[in-house]
């Protein structure tokens, strides 16, 4: 298994991957949705704002995550992960807990202070998320789910209260995420 950075020249296989996985999962409109803003993650985001880490096996890639610029009221530098997709036959092998790892230390070595995510806490304090309360940091939109708001600290710090709004990526900013 090979850990790298995403490359553009991978996009096809990537955007396959992920129509894929959330088909299999969450039936065909959910994985063209999401097929769809992954998509419009790589044409439409800044370079220096989304970093892609993909998993592969027998140069196939298996496994795909995204980290997108996210602005905090505290300016400090920080990024979400999402989306986040595995092989469905790799599922449940800890491949996605090691790619998010290997994200993660990337992000370290990029200077970045805090990590967001939304999605299931169970799988995702695996790899140092927390749960928090829009009362310490606000989500760009409402969120249907609030029990999966999560995040973590890069730099050592504990994470502040902040007071304000936060902003994501063009490609993420529709409520239909949230």
């Amino acid at each position: 298994m090979n850990f790298s950075l995403f490359n553009k020249l991978e996009t096809k296989e990537v955007i396959a991957l992920f129509t894929s996985v959330f088909s299999a999962s969450e039936g065909e409109d959910e994985g063209q949705s999401i097929g769809n803003l992954v998509f419009n993650l790589i044409s439409n985001t800044n370079p220096s704002d989304l970093i892609g880490c993909v998993a592969k096996d027998n140069d196939i890639i298996i496994g795909c995550i995204f980290f997108s610029r996210f602005i905090v009221p505290s300016l400090e530098t920080a990024f979400i992960l999402s989306p986040v997709a595995i092989e469905t036959d790799a599922q449940g092998t800890g491949i996605g807990q090691k790619l998010i790892r290997y994200g993660l230390e990337y992000l370290k070595s990029q200077k970045v202070s805090l990590v967001f995510t939304y999605g299931d806490p169970s799988f995702y304090s695996k790899t140092g998320f927390v749960q928090i309360s829009e009362k310490i940091i606000k989500a760009p939109f409402p969120l249907s789910q609030p029990v999966g708001w999560l995040a973590q600290s890069l730099n050592g710090e504990s994470i502040k209260i902040m007071s304000g709004s936060t902003k994501c990526v063009e490609a993420l900013s529709d409520q239909k995420y949230w």
